[in-house]
Parts: structure tokens; C-alpha cells; sequence
């Protein structure tokens, strides 16, 4: 006997077999299944649910995918030879309850099992999104992921600038923008979207010019109109994700209402002179209730308490560090991973370079978000904001 085959042998006897529609039950009743073959191979179909890891980097990530090592693991590749090999590593790693596919993926296919032809990047997308696939966080599919979301950004201002840029290139498959201004030379102290070149351009056709520069895969879509109560809620439907960086509370009131009524995140961010705050407004989030903006202002402080950036002016870096940790949490959003800031406030004192953490706990009582909420009506933002501050 051949060694290869004297080890097969070993192994087979060493490692219990399982034929595909078995695998296929123990899928059902909890087991992982994981699929060890390569990149090109699983793209010609994969089994639906299975952890598609490859066999070069399974020890670095299987405990990502699967971290409890009693769960049952079913290893499967194309024809039941590599995946017993699979099995004795993730024997070494300490699983304990380990199975083998024989006749692998293409006796799978054979006997009818339902399987599905995963979405995969182009070779153009793996080498720009390199460092994303390393990150057993990211990974291809969470790459996917991002490809396939839509965030609407609220302004294409000092916030809206950088979390642009950022979400372009981390891949977001598309982003709105809704700004109905043009690019004045005073934006461009801190509005990095812009250029000099573009003044007096409309924001959106300057932002979609320099995402498109960027990142030409991706899909910008512009709303170059003022928000209203009349268009939020079809200008919000089609998005995932909404990123809220107005500088007035008209505007605030609204994309958070709109928001609580759809049920979308609200990533929040807000500048002044030299501090900055930043977090996820979204009620609906599934791992706890989080407030809404209501909630931390049921109505706007008078206008000498909240001066506009126009008014009391901002240090140009400072909406970058805020649109940057709007990026960031929109990313976490969208792909569920971390722990976003719902429920939490982070706060930003540039002066004294010092980060902070408020807790922010929904009303019970919040008309818009609370126990015994009722249907939302939209209202005229503006009247309510000028009678609050009379």
C-alpha cells in the first residue's frame, strides 16, 4: 500500500463519514458545516449556510466561524479526500465532535441537495479591498456585504465629507447624498470633498466627482433637494443606513423621525468649534433598545445655547474626526459586527484631546420611540424648531 493511501486509510478510520444528506441533518440540528475548498471551487456552487474558509488559512479562522468547540463540524471539499485532513487539524485545535462529507461537494450536487452560487468579487475587487479579505471579521463576505448596502448621507458638508470618503472606499455599493447647496469657498476649510476648482458647483455633482475619482466602482446617487417631510420618506426607503450630518435641528427632527417611522439606524454626528459628538440613534436595534433623538432632545435648545458652526465657527479637523467615527459605525451597522453606539454618547474635546462616554437610555414615556408610541405624523420642522426658541 502507497503511504498516501495508508494514511487515507488511517484516517477514514480515525474520522466518522457522513454522506451528504446526513451532513445535511446535522446541519439542521446545529452542527457547522464547513466547506475547505478554494475560492474558484466554491464559487461554482457551496452548500447554503456552510462556512466557507478554504483549507489554506482553516486553523487561522475556523475558531472565528465557529468558537465553540463542542459544536458539532461537518468538514466537506469536492470529492471527501481533503476535508478528512481538515478534520484531523481541527482535531489538534481541540473539536471534539467531528465529521467528514464523503464524496464532498460533487456527490452533494449529485443527490439533488439544495446549494446556492455565492456572490464573489472580480480580481479588480480582491486587490482593492486586500486588507479588508485578511480580517476574519470583513472577509469576502462581509466585503459582499458592504458591496450590496446603501447609505444616504445627510449633507455633503464638514461631516459628510469625510464619512463619504471613507465609506467609498471601504466599498459601499452605493451612497446617496442629499444636499441641496453649491460649494462655497468658505466650505473648503473643512469640507474636504470640494475643491477650489468646483466653486459654485452644486455639493452633490462635486461629491459624486471626487467618490467617483476614488473608488469608480461604486454607485453615487444624488438628491440635490432640501429635506422635507414631503420627500424623506421616499428619499429614505431605499437605503440602509442613514448618516446624519445637518447642522440644524429642523433637519435633525426630521431625519430622526423619519428614521424612528422606518425603522433605519440613525448614525448621528455634530460639531462645535472644538468639540465634537457622535452616536447611533435606532431604537429598533435588535441586541437592545436604543433612544432616539427626542430622547436626549425632546425639543431644540434656544439658539443662543446652540450656536450654528456659521455663528460661533469650528476648527477645520474637527468634522473629520466626527465623520470618521460616522464611517466607522455605519460599517460596524452593516456588517453586525462590534459593539455600535446605541445607547451611547461619544463626546470629543480636541483642546484637551480627551475622548468620553456618556450613556444615553431611551423614554419609556418619548412619543416618537416610547412605550406607548404613536403613529408618527411629520410636522412643520421649521415652525416647530422657531416657537420652541421663542
Amino acid at each position: 500500500m502507497k503511504g498516501k493511501d495508508r494514511r487515507l486509510a488511517e484516517l477514514k478510520a480515525a474520522i466518522p463519514e457522513v454522506t451528504p444528506a446526513e451532513a445535511m441533518a446535522l446541519q439542521a440540528r446545529g452542527a457547522a458545516l464547513v466547506d475547505v475548498r478554494e475560492a474558484d471551487e466554491i464559487a461554482q456552487g457551496s452548500p447554503v449556510g456552510a462556512h466557507r474558509l478554504g483549507r489554506g488559512f482553516l486553523e487561522l479562522r475556523v475558531e472565528d466561524s465557529v468558537p465553540d468547540h463542542d459544536q458539532p463540524v461537518v468538514t466537506m471539499c469536492n470529492s471527501g479526500v481533503r476535508s478528512l485532513f481538515a478534520a484531523e487539524e481541527l482535531q489538534k485545535l481541540g473539536y471534539r465532535q467531528l465529521y467528514s462529507m464523503a464524496g464532498g461537494f460533487s456527490r452533494w450536487k449529485n443527490e439533488g441537495l439544495p446549494f446556492e452560487t455565492p456572490q464573489r468579487l472580480d480580481p479588480h475587487a480582491r486587490e482593492r479591498y486586500a486588507r479588508h479579505l485578511m480580517m476574519p471579521e470583513v472577509g469576502e463576505a462581509g466585503q459582499m456585504k458592504l458591496i450590496n448596502s446603501k447609505v444616504l448621507l445627510i449633507g455633503a458638508g464638514g461631516l459628510g465629507s469625510p464619512a463619504a470618503f471613507y465609506l467609498a472606499a471601504a466599498g459601499i455599493g452605493t451612497l446617496g447624498i442629499v444636499d441641496h447647496d453649491v460649494v462655497d469657498r468658505s466650505n473648503l476649510q473643512r469640507q474636504i470633498l470640494h475643491a477650489d476648482a468646483r466653486i459654485g458647483m452644486s455639493k452633490v455633482a462635486s461629491a459624486r466627482q471626487a467618490l467617483e475619482a476614488l473608488n469608480p466602482s461604486i454607485k453615487v446617487q444624488g438628491f440635490e433637494t432640501r429635506l422635507h417631510s414631503g420627500n424623506v420618506e421616499e428619499i429614505f426607503s431605499g437605503f440602509d443606513v442613514v448618516v446624519d450630518g445637518s447642522d440644524n435641528f429642523p433637519t435633525r427632527y426630521l431625519v430622526n423621525d423619519a428614521c424612528v417611522k422606518l425603522g433605519k439606524p440613525n448614525v448621528h454626528g455634530s460639531v462645535y468649534r472644538f468639540e465634537g459628538q457622535a452616536t447611533v440613534f435606532w431604537p429598533r436595534y435588535p441586541k437592545r433598545r436604543g433612544p432616539c433623538y427626542r430622547c436626549l432632545y425632546p425639543e431644540p435648545p434656544p439658539p443662543e445655547m446652540a450656536p450654528s458652526c456659521a455663528d460661533a465657527g469650528v476648527l477645520g479637523v474637527l468634522p473629520g474626526v466626527i465623520g470618521l467615527l460616522e464611517a466607522i459605525e455605519t460599517i460596524k451597522l452593516l456588517l453586525d459586527i462590534g459593539d455600535p453606539l446605541v445607547g451611547r454618547l461619544l463626546t470629543y474635546d480636541a483642546l484637551k484631546t480627551r475622548f468620553a462616554e456618556l450613556a444615553l437610555l431611551r423614554d419609556p414615556a418619548c412619543p416618537y420611540c416610547g412605550d406607548a408610541a404613536q403613529e408618527i405624523a411629520y410636522v412643520d420642522y421649521e415652525q416647530f424648531c422657531a416657537r420652541t426658541a421663542a
